[in-house]
């Protein structure tokens, strides 16, 4: 089996489309600060938008990135060798039976050779997923990885923070912001004296402090909400009357983008509002369905524009499908309340 931070020649050709859809999926995608160059390095972002996420810190870098994900969905044999494919590595939580968290040392031991090879490796320390703008805890996986990195080479931790402007709606806004360094080899130094469990809790702890200061945090409690529809109230936005115009203006380009790309998102929404029961994952769906239909519906228009139209004209009308999804929720947010 080849090592999964090796070059490869599919993944490498797909990826830049890849990207391209990823930005697509985004009215505003921003990144502030940068990873290293080389060294080992491990990305650490809070973890509020399912795979989406991990696309965007994809994109940021255009050298390899291997990612860690819950193990579950790597079950079935087909899908673990796709995400295999796509560089991603299974990581075991406790609460999948302890008998099946001893198979993180294998993987840890994968991670060890990734980043023994300067290809970063990005693991969402929290566990898991909650579509709000606040923190779960660290877990110890990330200490655990660093700390055996460490022993070997020089490591750091890249605290990451991705806010999104909107966790459910396709096209919102998001910003990715490295944050400074976490030298690992330093912070082992500094609390040599410490127990094990003192190490840990400490590194964790540094860590969410970190991270919360690279995102709009909020915390969790019972006022959770009424902060947030504060700060949401306090954005600008177009009045009611002027979307509304701006709406009626661009109906003849909504409804030409709908028609084009109606199995795109016809099946998008289909699926996230009668498959799909984490909303938080509905735009990781419609950004899976630009993805695959895109082409096959390019191909599909090329041949009638082709077959029916002037050259120019099904040049013109090709290269208005390829924007015409992104056209089409645009649409949507500009009418919604």
């Amino acid at each position: 089996m080849s090592k999964i931070w090796e070059r490869n020649h599919g993944y490498t050709l797909l990826r830049p489309y890849v990207d391209a859809c990823t930005r697509a999926s985004y009215r505003k995608c921003r990144v502030e600060g940068s990873l290293p160059d080389d060294g080992a390095v491990l990305i650490a972002p809070n973890h509020t938008n399912t795979l989406m996420d991990a696309l965007v810190v994809l994109r940021s870098r255009h050298r390899a990135t291997v990612f860690g994900a819950r193990a579950d969905i790597f079950e079935q044999k087909t899908v673990a060798a796709i995400l295999r494919f796509l560089r991603i590595l299974p990581m075991v939580r406790r609460r999948d039976g302890i008998r099946n968290v001893l198979r993180n040392y294998e993987i840890f031991e994968e991670v060890d050779d990734v980043l023994g090879h300067n290809v970063p490796f990005c693991m969402f320390a929290e566990g898991r997923h909650r579509p709000m703008h606040s923190l779960l805890p660290i877990g110890k996986g990330i200490a655990r990885i660093a700390f055996a990195s460490a022993e070997k080479r020089p490591t750091v931790i890249i605290p990451t923070g991705i806010d999104y402007t909107d966790f459910f709606h396709y096209r919102g806004d998001v910003v990715l912001r490295f944050g400074e360094a976490l030298d690992v080899n330093a912070f082992l130094a500094e609390h040599a004296s410490d127990s094990e469990a003192v190490r840990y809790q400490a590194l964790r702890d540094e860590l969410f402090e970190r991270i919360r200061a690279l995102i709009t945090y909020l915390p969790d409690d019972e006022n959770y909400e009424a902060r947030w529809a504060e700060i949401e109230s306090g954005r600008k936005r177009a009045a009611k009357w002027m979307r509304y115009f701006l709406a009626a203006l661009a109906s003849p380009f909504f409804t030409l983008s709908a028609a084009l790309t109606l199995p795109m998102w016809g099946l998008a929404e289909f699926l996230c509002h009668f498959k799909v029961k984490d909303a938080a994952f509905r735009n990781t769906v419609r950004f899976g369905c630009k993805l695959i239909l895109t082409p096959i519906m390019l191909l599909v228009w090329g041949l009638v524009f082709g077959l029916n139209l002037p050259w120019w004209a099904a040049l013109g009308l090709c290269l208005y499908f390829i924007h015409s999804y992104s056209i089409f929720y645009d649409w949507l947010n500009l009418v919604r309340k």
